[in-house]
């Protein structure tokens, strides 16, 4: 039954994932109440384990149907990799508690900036090419691989408004840059999690098929609605992430 039940959960997750992030909102607090007496890393490597398959299959099927710009992308991929591991050593150091309070308030900034701004992210109007697109989604990568490594909450969410903000990509391109990036810092800390032997691998195999299965139809559904339907989407999403961190952060403690 637990098995069922995480199963589900992980489909759901990579259902909302594939589309714009925020997939570790519904899977992380599922095993946690699942296993509430299990060590929080491996309850971490269990999700990580799963979504990084998700997040992959999402890449495979955004890159066939959106135009990927891989010139960018794939080095921002081997730094968001090198900073998720940089961010998970970090931890191991130093304590990531005072980011929770912090949290709430820049996902608000961040919600609050999307609403003010209608047009954002409706039109795909990169502001930079070549080397300089690279070096900018390498900074991207870096900081939220780190920021992934080392905390984690809102990941995917942060990737997809800094390539609609920062690099002028819509929402549809940047959902699919995301998840390339957030492949990257997903298996970072995967490999990280299993050299510690944080990872329930039968458990793994079953949440990963079901992450896939989530992630295939999110991805579909994104790709046949475009940037508007993923705009609600985030603006759904990030507001939730707003309401669970507040809660952790402000409420629970």
């Amino acid at each position: 039954m637990e098995l069922l039940l995480v199963s589900l959960a992980s489909l759901f997750a990579g259902f909302v994932d594939s589309i714009v992030g925020g997939g570790g909102l519904i899977l992380v607090p599922a095993l946690f109440a699942m296993f509430p007496n299990t060590h929080p890393a491996t309850l971490f490597g269990v999700n990580k384990g799963a979504s990084v398959w998700g997040t992959a299959a999402a890449t495979l099927q955004y890159a066939r149907r959106v135009e990927m710009p891989w010139h960018a992308l794939l080095p921002a991929a081997a730094v968001g990799f090198a900073g998720s591991m940089a961010g998970a050593w970090t931890v191991t150091v130093i304590s990531p508690d005072f980011l929770r309070r912090a949290l709430p308030l820049v996902l608000l900034l961040v919600l609050g900036y999307t609403l003010a701004r209608k047009e954002l992210g409706r039109h795909h109007l990169p502001r930079f090419s070549g080397r300089q697109e690279a070096l900018a989604a390498s900074v991207l990568g870096g900081a939220i691989g780190f920021y992934d490594g080392f905390f984690g909450p809102g990941t995917g969410s942060f990737f997809v408004f800094l390539f609609v903000r920062w690099l002028g990509y819509d929402f549809l391109h940047a959902s699919a840059s995301a998840k390339l990036l957030n492949t990257a810092t997903n298996l970072a800390a995967l490999l990280l999690f299993a050299w510690k032997g944080h990872i329930w691998w039968h458990f793994v195999l079953a949440m990963a098929i079901s992450n896939v299965v989530g992630s295939v139809l999110g991805t579909r559904l994104a790709l046949k609605h475009g940037s508007g339907f993923v705009r609600v989407v985030f603006i759904f999403v990030v507001s939730a992430l707003i309401l669970k961190t507040t809660y952790d952060a402000w409420i629970r403690s």
